[in-house]
């Protein structure tokens, strides 16, 4: 079993910045993915980024990627998803998950879920 937790979440003013950080505890087996998932209300879920727990391996959509950015400590077995110059349209709650999962993307292969942090961007 894997448990996450997910923190770093608030209000922030368009153009701010905001870190979040996906606190995980069980056993993460170096094949797993670790992403990061948003819901803004009444739309569906969508990836965001996410990378491969045992290597260097990541990935970010595409309409995010020079805004967005994931890292993890290893160490302190915690993902982070960097958020910079956020905008209105940013505003969801943020979910982490980890899995094995057969492409990043797939939302229905992660195995486990946080409960989600807010954010919301004002304008």
């Amino acid at each position: 079993q894997v448990q996450l937790v997910e923190s770093g979440g608030g209000l922030v003013q368009a153009g701010g910045s905001l870190r979040l950080s996906c606190a995980a505890s069980g056993r993460i087996f170096s094949s797993y993915a670790m992403g990061w998932f948003r819901q803004a209300p009444g739309k569906e879920r969508e990836f965001v980024a996410a990378l491969k727990w045992g290597d260097r391996t990541a990935a970010h959509v595409d309409s995010l990627k020079d805004r967005f950015k994931i890292s993890k400590d290893t160490a302190k077995n915690t993902v982070y998803l960097q958020m910079n110059s956020l905008k209105p349209e940013d505003t969801a709650v943020y979910y982490c998950a980890a899995g094995q999962v057969a492409g990043f993307a797939r939302r229905d292969d992660y195995d486990y879920w946080g409960q989600g942090t807010q954010v919301t961007v004002s304008s």
